[in-house]
C-alpha cells in the first residue's frame, strides 16, 4: 500500500495532484510553485520529488490521468459487439462526459500545454494520437459498411468533434442548464447527423 503521511488514507501521489490540479486552476500552472504545491498536499519536496520528477511531470499527468481513463472506456466501446453507430455515439457522448467530469483538468491542460517540456510535449501529442486514430477508426468502418457517408473525410469529422470537446472548458457549468449527459447526447447526436448518408 502507498505510504500516507496524516490519517486521511490518501496516497501521497494522488493528494500531489489534487493539490495541484486545484492550484493550476485557481492561480494558473505558470503562477503556482511547488512550495504551494507541497504545503496544500501537506507534505515536503522530497515527497514530490519523490513520485513525480518536476512541476511540468504533475501537468503531464494532470492530462494523462484523464487520457487513460478515456483511452480505456474508447476501446471498451470501439470493441464491444454492438452496431458501429451505437458504438460511435457511445464514445462520442462518452469522451464528452469525461471531459466535463475532469474540467479542470482539462481546462489547466489546454491553457498551459505549451508549458511542458519538449520530451513531455511530444509524449502527450503521441498518446492524444493515438486515441483520435481510434476514434477515428470507428468512423471509418461505419463509412466502409456503408453505414456513413463518405462526403466528408474522417479526420474531419473528428477534428470537428474534438473541437467541441476541448472547447467545452470555456463555456461549460455545472450549474448552467444541460447536465453532463445532455450535452454529451447533443454532441453525439450531431456527429452522427454529420455522419448521414
Amino acid at each position: 500500500m502507498p505510504r500516507t503521511t496524516d490519517g486521511d488514507g490518501t496516497p501521497v501521489p494522488q493528494r500531489l495532484l489534487a493539490a495541484a490540479t486545484r492550484l493550476f486552476a485557481e492561480q494558473g500552472y505558470d503562477r503556482t510553485s511547488v512550495q504551494e504545491i507541497v504545503e496544500a498536499a501537506g507534505v515536503t519536496k522530497g515527497a514530490l520529488y519523490h513520485y513525480f520528477g518536476s512541476k511540468d511531470d504533475l501537468l503531464h499527468e494532470v492530462y494523462a490521468r484523464v487520457l487513460r481513463v478515456q483511452q480505456e472506456r474508447l476501446d471498451a466501446f470501439a470493441d464491444a459487439d454492438e452496431p458501429i453507430e451505437k458504438r460511435l455515439r457511445g464514445a462520442a457522448a462518452d469522451v464528452v462526459v469525461t471531459t466535463i467530469e475532469n474540467l479542470d483538468d482539462a481546462s489547466i491542460f489546454f491553457r498551459s500545454m505549451q508549458h511542458l517540456s519538449p520530451e513531455k510535449n511530444k509524449q502527450v501529442r503521441a498518446e492524444r494520437r493515438r486515441y483520435h486514430e481510434r476514434f477515428r477508426a470507428l468512423v471509418e468502418e461505419g463509412q466502409r459498411a456503408g453505414v456513413f457517408s463518405t462526403a466528408t473525410p474522417a479526420d474531419l469529422v473528428v477534428d470537428y468533434h474534438f473541437g467541441s470537446v476541448h472547447h467545452l472548458s470555456t463555456w461549460y457549468r455545472p450549474d448552467g442548464p444541460m447536465t453532463p449527459q445532455q450535452v454529451a447526447d447533443h454532441l453525439a447526436d450531431l456527429l452522427l447527423r454529420a455522419l448521414r448518408p
